[in-house]
């Protein structure tokens, strides 16, 4: 009986699992192969350790190993002495073949250049040196929203509306989506073995520091982690003002309502209940707020007087600076590929903190566009998810304490509602 095993697109250098080889060798320790043809022993082996492992299994079975270039016994020791050259030469060829690509790489990475195959990046031609206009208007709709406070689930969930799809006709998910907003290729950076090393060929989609904002945003260790959409406006926002304790949705008599509710898992006294349309009156406030003089000179004035926000600003731009001139001297080689990334770790790892902490100040980006005009919010406030809703509410409300109300009462006294406002 003859059997053939065959692994393709499986290279025998990389030390990955070949399921037809690992089949093939279980065979000839079972007793059921007598001869092995291959068409030559570097398709075979390309590293010595597999080859040492093979001569001894084939030893054992009393396997004859041939070639189309003639038998080899490996068997004998003159045999696996060839067998063994054969395979030091081949493996030779394989590192030197990688060492160039890898040097290739490099080359192309400091020219700012794109390398490797593969699909195209969202957003770029084939060639990867060009833009697609079409999906280069969709990630700076993507990164707008993201920055005004959208959560990724929200974004993805508008890409699958939208019926846009990936480069492989793929629908979306929060995960790639998420992976696309923090590639540093979309704001025009080159990036190579996950370091960027400076300006890339192509052009960028997205500015440079909004993409600085995403990074930072989406790798904050405080940012949230599941992807469920938050069910409500309001949720984790009320307060109940009897006992502190956040107030939780839940149904009673078919009507939906944000109540104190008490035992282990929550904590709270269970004396506070109000109706949802609470969220009415809430909104009402904010989209009033958002045209009041207070909230611009709150805003401006917060801005202005917080020299230290003006200090913050200061040191991300000079880390930035340091962290450019040190990729110059690297691509003059004037520092080692070593002392390069050595001055680079306290350098990103202050930048990082430093962006964290400007994100959070940012909060009032969330209302750009928005302040002076909410009747204008007002409008569009229906056709806007809930994603964007809250981010708003969230930008100009700490929380809101609700007090306890008249029992058997059909409607909400405005009275029972304290809003704390953090702008």
């Amino acid at each position: 009986m003859v059997a053939e095993y065959v692994d393709d697109d499986v290279s025998a250098y990389s030390g990955k699992v070949r399921p037809q080889y690992s089949a093939m060798l279980e065979a000839i320790r079972q007793g059921e192969v007598d001869a092995v043809l291959v068409w030559h022993m570097d398709r075979l082996h390309r590293r010595p350790i597999e080859l040492e492992e093979f001569a001894d299994v084939c030893t054992k079975a009393g396997t004859t190993v041939a070639t189309l270039h003639g038998d080899l016994n490996i068997g004998t020791g003159d045999g696996l002495l060839i067998a063994r050259l054969m395979a030091a030469v081949a493996a030779n060829e394989s590192d030197a073949k990688s060492r160039r690509t890898r040097r290739k790489q490099q080359e192309l990475a400091e020219r700012g250049l794109p390398s490797g195959g593969g699909p195209r990046a969202f957003g770029f031609t084939p060639d990867r040196m060009h833009i697609d206009q079409d999906e280069a208007a969709v990630i700076r709709t993507l990164a707008s929203r993201l920055l005004a406070g959208e959560p990724l689930v929200s974004l993805t969930r508008w890409l699958q509306d939208s019926e846009v799809r990936t480069v492989t006709g793929k629908e979306w998910r929060t995960t790639t989506v998420r992976n696309l907003l923090l590639s540093p290729r979309i704001a025009g950076l080159r990036e190579h073995k996950k370091q960027v090393i400076g300006k890339a060929a192509w052009p960028a989609i997205i500015p440079e520091a909004d993409h600085e904002r995403i990074v930072a945003l989406l790798t904050d260790p405080a940012r949230r982690t599941n992807r469920t959409a938050r069910t409500y406006a309001l949720s984790g926002l009320l307060r109940c003002g009897k006992c502190g304790a956040k107030m939780v949705t839940g149904r009673t008599r078919d009507r939906r309502r944000y109540m104190c509710r008490s035992g282990p898992d929550f904590g709270g006294c269970g004396g506070t209940m109000i109706s949802a349309t609470v969220e009415e009156l809430v909104i009402d406030a904010v989209l009033y707020r958002l045209d009041t003089p207070d909230l611009a000179a709150a805003i401006d004035g917060r801005t202005r007087a917080d020299q230290s926000a003006v200090a913050l600003s200061e040191t991300i731009a000079a880390d930035h600076a340091q962290l450019e001139e040190l990729a110059q001297l690297y691509a003059a080689k004037a520092i080692t590929a070593a002392e390069w990334l050595a001055a680079r770790k306290p350098i990103e790892a202050r930048l990082t903190t430093n962006q964290r902490r400007q994100a959070h100040r940012a909060g009032s980006s969330v209302l750009a566009g928005h302040i002076g005009n909410g009747s204008a919010l007002r409008a569009q406030w229906p056709t806007m998810n809930l994603g964007r809703q809250a981010a708003i509410i969230r930008a100009l409300i700490s929380h809101v304490t609700i007090h306890p109300g008249t029992p058997g009462a059909r409607s909400i006294d405005p009275a029972r509602v304290s809003i704390t406002w953090s702008v």
